[in-house]
């Protein structure tokens, strides 16, 4: 992503914190896995959304008004033996030069030079609570700051939560944001239509993992959004399935859900197919209705409908259908008010999407669902999920387990489906694990 998109956002972030006031952010630290060997480094979305500084041990200052610059990015300085060994990192000269931080100062040097930058602010803006060593050493900084009242230095008066503003910003996705997340879409959606062509009873969960993971780094992506969840049979009731270790049998059902990442932004797709290539009667039951729901949710996605509406799109048609196949028994309209058909369906509809798989972004504004707005990406995700020692239903339906998820986008006359690229009506699947 280019420069001119991160201060884009920091001069609206700053506009927002108002002079007088200051933020600061740290970075993701870097995890251990195991002894000396760390885990593969991803940078905390809230910090790279706004700077683009993908390394440890930084830390982010934001002063509206400041004279000599108002970004001001701490960062280890360069260290000829450690690029050696893991590579090439910026410095303080790469943080100003290739980062366009307005000044940059060493991270060991934190303690010197950031309280008096809090001296004579009105606010910090601060993602409390995410960083406990942060914590403290802000409320050390500022109660000195305190003891100093006497010679006129005023200390920050109020800690203000800075993801309120942040993630708002986030909510809405940019021209540039959404050339990312197009890309994510695609590469992943390729990935889909590739693991439904290798399927073949006999083969294990975790060879239709590697198909996937194939996928992904063949086109230069080598980051999963999450975990990727690749569920035959009756582990597909197990909605957030990863052990992707079983054999793959005739006369079942594939569940995947899988989706990679494209410069920090994520894709999240969700098919299921038959193993053997030809859904059995039940399975094509089930799943036409999973499918219906998806359309009528789908339906919802406009400008100015409220977030739940979607989901309750959903719940009315699954519902329904539910009580038509003989799963549910009663009135639709009381089964509904008694969430009867959470047995089956027990999650929502979908959530945000964006740097982070389940993005950040307000759901509700004080007692009411928000209203969909252009810009939006969100996933629509409808299941229904029939655990094998059900006994309540007919023995045809047990054990499957469907869900059905694209990513979409709010535009300013509907909705665009950014996970086209994957086919997802009966016909269509068969036609292409069959090979027609």
């Amino acid at each position: 992503m280019k420069q001119a998109e991160f201060k884009k956002r920091r001069a609206l972030l700053m506009k927002q914190i108002g002079k007088g006031n200051i933020a600061i952010i740290a970075s993701a630290s870097q995890q251990t896995r195991n002894r000396d060997v760390h885990y593969p480094y991803r940078q905390d979305s809230d910090f790279y959304y706004l700077t683009g500084f993908n390394e440890a041990e930084s830390l982010a200052v934001f002063i509206p008004g400041r004279e000599q610059g108002e970004y001001v990015l701490f960062c280890r300085e360069f260290d000829e033996t450690k690029a050696l060994w893991e590579g090439a990192h910026a410095g303080l000269e790469g943080a100003t030069k290739h980062y366009e931080a307005d000044d940059s100062f060493p991270i060991d040097d934190l303690d010197d030079i950031l309280p008096g930058m809090l001296e004579n602010k009105g606010k910090v803006f601060y993602p409390m609570g995410k960083d406990s060593e942060l914590d403290h050493k802000l409320l050390d900084w500022i109660n000195n700051i305190r003891k100093q009242s006497r010679s006129g230095v005023t200390a920050p008066g109020e800690l203000v939560s800075l993801e309120h503003v942040l993630h708002e910003m986030r909510l809405f996705k940019s021209a540039e944001e959404l050339k990312l997340m197009r890309r994510a879409a695609e590469v992943s959606a390729r990935a889909h239509v590739r693991a439904m062509q290798a399927c073949r009873p006999g083969m294990y969960e975790y060879q239709i993992e590697a198909e996937l993971i194939h996928e992904f780094i063949k086109d230069g992506l080598r980051a999963v959004a999450y975990p990727s969840i690749v569920a035959g049979g009756k582990n597909a009731c197990v909605l957030h399935y990863i052990e992707n270790k079983d054999k793959l049998r005739k006369g079942d059902l594939l569940l995947i859900d899988a989706g990679v990442e494209c410069d920090h932004y994520a894709a999240d797709i969700t098919r299921t197919f038959p193993v053997s290539g030809k859904f059995s009667e039940p399975q094509r039951l089930l799943y036409q209705l999973v499918l219906d729901a998806q359309a009528a949710a789908l339906e919802q996605i406009q400008p100015g409908v409220a977030w739940n509406k979607a989901h309750e799109a959903s719940v009315e048609v699954l519902t329904k259908g539910l009580v038509e196949l003989g799963l549910l028994k009663g009135r639709v309209k009381k089964l509904i008010k008694d969430e009867k058909y959470k047995q089956f369906y027990m999650h929502r509809i979908g959530h945000w999407l964006g740097m982070d798989v389940h993005d950040v972004g307000d759901y509700r504004i004080k007692d009411d669902w928000r209203l969909l707005e252009p810009g939006m990406v969100l996933t629509v995700e409808p299941g229904l999920y029939v655990p094998a020692d059900c006994d309540s239903v007919d023995k045809q339906w047990r054990g499957i387990g469907i869900r059905i998820e694209d990513d979409v986008l709010v535009t300013r006359d509907g909705h665009e489906i950014l996970t086209h690229g994957v086919p997802k009506s009966i016909a269509d699947i068969e036609a292409l694990m069959q090979g027609a």
